[in-house]
C-alpha cells in the first residue's frame, strides 16, 4: 500500500466572505462547523461537519469561503 501525503507551503488566516478571493491548495480546518465554498461562476460547494483538524484539499484559484461558513480557524494552505 502507498500512502501519498501532500506538502503545503505558508498559510494564511481565512475569514470567511463572499467578495474576498483566495488562491490554495487546501484549507485547514481548526474549529467545528461547515465549510462552504465557490469558484467563479461556479456553485457553492458545502463540506458539512469536516472533522476538526482536517485539510480539505481543495484547490481554489481567485475562489471564495463563503460568508456562510460555521466553521472557525481556517487555513488556507499554499
Amino acid at each position: 500500500m502507498q500512502l501519498n501525503f501532500a506538502t503545503y507551503g505558508p498559510g494564511v488566516a481565512v475569514v470567511p466572505s463572499d467578495t474576498t478571493q483566495i488562491t490554495c491548495r487546501g484549507i485547514y480546518v481548526g474549529g467545528a462547523g461547515s465549510v462552504t465554498v465557490k469558484i467563479p461562476g461556479g456553485t457553492a460547494v458545502t463540506f458539512t461537519s469536516p472533522p476538526v483538524g482536517t485539510i480539505l484539499p481543495i484547490a481554489l484559484d481567485q475562489g471564495f469561503v463563503m460568508a456562510g461558513t460555521t466553521a472557525t480557524l481556517l487555513v488556507a494552505l499554499q
